[in-house]
């Protein structure tokens, strides 16, 4: 049987399939979802590389972070609260969170939302993860897994001084520059001249 339970047979498949697949069997399963409403791909995170997966699997419950349940932290035109920032929760945050009014700890099964302990990543509201960076209260981030959109609410620099995947995410974009300027120089030699 493909059901699990209080998951149904999406929660079930989730547990089997990895982060890189989910986002097209969603689509293919759960067609509530317009063609016009699906995130535009390519998904790209802070740093302009491909987007990471942020969590598929919350605490094995099967389901996946992110607005479209995927386990990235993709976004689209329905997704109104920009759940764009790949958080590693901390008991502060989430202190924090339900004292304003948003207590994300509280299981939602109706929204797949297993709730949020300490120590889960989760796709968080970018405007919630700026309201607790200027509280005092921002949970740490990953970069790599953090999308693009996010820098309408905050800077690389705030960003950085948060992210727990910082070597990793600068190594990436080392060897994505380096990838550029050998394109550049090739693009500059002339015919059957091999570029330095």
């Amino acid at each position: 049987s493909l059901s699990a339970p209080g998951l149904g047979a999406l929660g079930a498949l989730r547990m089997r399939v990895p982060c890189q697949q989910l986002g097209a069997l969603r689509t293919r399963v759960r067609s509530r979802v317009a063609a016009s409403e699906r995130p535009m791909s390519p998904n790209l995170n802070v740093l302009g590389t491909e987007l990471q997966c942020c969590c598929d699997n919350v605490r094995g419950t099967g389901i996946g972070t992110g607005f479209y349940r995927n386990g990235l932290c993709a976004t689209g035109p329905d997704d109104g609260g920009r759940h764009t920032v790949c958080v590693e929760a901390s008991a502060e945050f989430l202190a924090f969170s339900k004292q304003v009014g948003n207590d994300l700890s509280q299981p939602l099964p109706e929204y797949l939302f297993p709730g949020v302990n300490p120590g889960d990543r989760w796709c968080l509201c970018a405007a919630r993860w700026k309201q607790a960076l200027d509280a005092g209260r921002a949970p740490r981030i990953f970069l790599q897994s953090t999308h693009e959109k996010t820098l309408q609410f905050a800077t690389l620099e705030q960003l950085k001084s948060f992210a727990l995947d910082l070597d990793e995410a600068e190594a990436a974009v080392a060897q994505l520059d380096t990838l550029r300027a050998q394109m550049e120089r090739a693009l500059k030699s002339k015919p059957g001249e091999l570029p330095e």
